[in-house]
Order: structure tokens, then C-alpha cells, then sequence
């Protein structure tokens, strides 16, 4: 059976919102594998701390997983002594995003995650032989290639399956720069938009979503209609990305697709029900630009 999982929260919610969300979803979501830690900013991290071991009680005692996802950029000794900790975590499983990170964790069980480069079988052979036994994959790769990489896989592999998708990250601060403050003073401004800040163009069309150091797709992947390809492809799981909706919801519809319970159209409709002002999108998985959609039946992995 697929694995669903749910990735790290990217964006800059409140403490007790982000402690809550992962409560309830503890207790009604049939998801397997939490990731959790701050991934985008390092200045973010003391908001969530103090809630970190709550929520990692309530997932366990729900019988989920839990792994801890590491920044996705290291930029200065602060951060780099963060990640040190977190590299020295012996209870829990830590996804590296950032390469740097590999030197600490290698010999040692480690996942990957979507920030790290994995686009060919020798690049996946080699992080497995240094320990990694898990990764998911870059979201701007086609179907083609995930499905090179998945049979046979050397390590099982999972995909962003739902959500804004990760596309770029950077020393700079978008949206403090956006709001006219400096990063150093940017007073977290980026807590104002739970989803990511629309970016549009000169024209007024809606482009991307910034959110604090990354650059997000305006669009939110969904593959409903490609879970049973990919996973007959060799694919071991599928990660949905958090957004400001009913999560649990989300990962019902998913789960219920996986195990044929409904069918893809029908969860299609549903999903995009829950996040209404953001188009549903499937383009790079088809080998097109991310931001389309295609008809399933068109991937062709078969």
C-alpha cells in the first residue's frame, strides 16, 4: 500500500495554529509519515519550539511517524549550529534539505528531501550508499524520469502529490522587501499570508507566491489522477504540502483515491472545493510547465 505523507509546514503561522493543525490531524488524518521543522527561516524557528515535543507525542500516540526536516538554506554559524542539533537528534529521523547536512548524517539512517537534487539513477545510488533510505523528489521532474528513478529503486521514493510547490530559495527576504523592510527587521510580516503572498505580473496575472526566503508556485499540484500510474511505477509515497485548509480533508481524498474507494475525477471536484482561489495544476509531471493541467490518461507511464 502507498505511503501518505505530510510534509513540513513552509509557512509562518502562528504557535498555537501550527501546534493545533497537527493535532487534529493526529487524531483524523490517515496520514503515515509527518515532517516537522522549520524549513524556510531560521528566525521562525523559537515559535514552534515550544511546542515541538507536544505535537511529536500526540502524532506518535496516534501511531504516525515522525521526522524532522532541516532548513533548506544554511546561511550563517546560528543556522549551521541549529542544524548541528538537529543532526545530533537520536530519537527521531532527520530529512536533510540542505547538501551541506550530508556530511554530518552520512553513515548514519537520514532522509532527503525535496530541496535536494536527485535527477539521475547514479546521484540516488550514491546518497543511498551514504546512508539515506528514503527521498522525495525534486517536484520539477517529469513522470518519465521519476519513473527511471522508482523502478527499481535503490531507496523507496515519495513525491509532493499536493500543495504550492518549492521552487527556489534565497539569502533575501521577498517579503520583507515587498513591505519596504529590511530582512534583519522584517517583523515577520510574512505571518500576514498563511499561504504565501501572490506574486502577479505587469499584466495583473496571478504568477507565483512568495513566502519569507522561498519562491513558491502560485498554483497547487495536484495528482489525483496519477496516483495509480506512479505508484505502479515503483513510487513508495505520496507527500502532501500543507496549506490553510482542512488538511485532514485533503489527505481523506487521497487516501481514499489510493485505496479505490472513489475515483480521481470525483476527488478531483472535491479538492478543488477546498482550495477555491487557487488553480489545481499538474504541468511538470506531464514534462510541461509546472503551472498547467493535463488530462492523466496523457502521462503515460503504463
Amino acid at each position: 500500500m502507498a505511503a501518505l505523507s505530510l510534509g513540513p509546514v513552509f509557512f509562518n503561522w502562528e504557535p498555537e495554529r501550527w501546534r493545533d493543525f497537527h493535532f487534529r490531524l493526529a487524531d483524523e488524518a490517515p496520514i503515515d509519515t509527518v515532517y516537522l521543522g522549520e524549513v524556510v527561516c531560521a528566525k521562525r524557528t523559537p515559535f514552534i519550539a515550544p511546542h515541538l515535543d507536544a505535537v511529536i507525542e500526540r502524532l506518535k500516540r496516534a501511531g504516525k511517524r515522525v521526522a524532522l526536516s532541516s532548513l533548506a538554506l544554511i546561511g550563517n554559524e546560528r543556522e549551521a549550529a541549529l542544524m548541528r542539533d538537529l543532526c545530533a537528534e537520536g530519537d527521531l529521523i532527520v530529512e536533510a534539505n540542505d547538501i551541506g547536512l550530508l556530511r554530518l548524517l552520512a553513515g548514519r539512517p537520514h532522509r532527503l528531501g525535496p530541496f535536494i537534487n536527485i535527477y539521475n539513477e547514479s546521484t540516488l545510488a550514491h546518497f543511498a550508499a551514504r546512508g539515506a533510505v528514503g527521498a522525495c523528489l525534486p517536484p520539477e521532474l517529469p513522470g518519465s524520469s521519476i519513473a527511471r528513478l522508482a523502478a527499481p529503486a535503490v531507496i523507496p521514493l515519495e513525491i509532493v502529490a499536493f500543495g504550492r510547490l518549492p521552487l527556489a530559495i534565497s539569502a533575501r527576504c521577498f517579503h520583507a522587501r515587498a513591505h519596504r523592510l529590511h530582512k534583519d527587521g522584517c517583523r515577520f510580516v510574512c505571518a500576514q499570508d498563511p499561504d504565501g503572498l501572490v506574486v502577479r505580473t505587469l499584466e495583473g496575472e496571478p504568477f507565483l507566491a512568495i513566502n519569507g526566503l522561498q519562491t513558491l508556485s502560485y498554483t497547487c499540484v495536484s495528482l489525483l489522477g496519477e496516483l495509480h500510474q506512479l505508484q505502479r511505477a515503483g513510487v513508495a509515497g505520496f507527500r502532501l504540502s500543507p496549506l490553510a485548509t482542512d488538511m485532514a480533508a485533503v489527505a481523506r481524498l487521497f487516501r481514499d483515491v489510493l485505496d479505490r474507494r472513489i475515483a480521481a475525477e470525483e476527488a478531483t471536484g472535491r479538492l478543488a472545493g477546498l482550495v477555491p482561489e487557487t488553480p489545481l495544476a499538474n504541468g511538470f509531471l506531464h514534462g510541461a510547465e509546472g503551472r498547467s493541467r493535463h488530462r492523466a490518461e496523457l502521462l503515460g507511464l503504463e
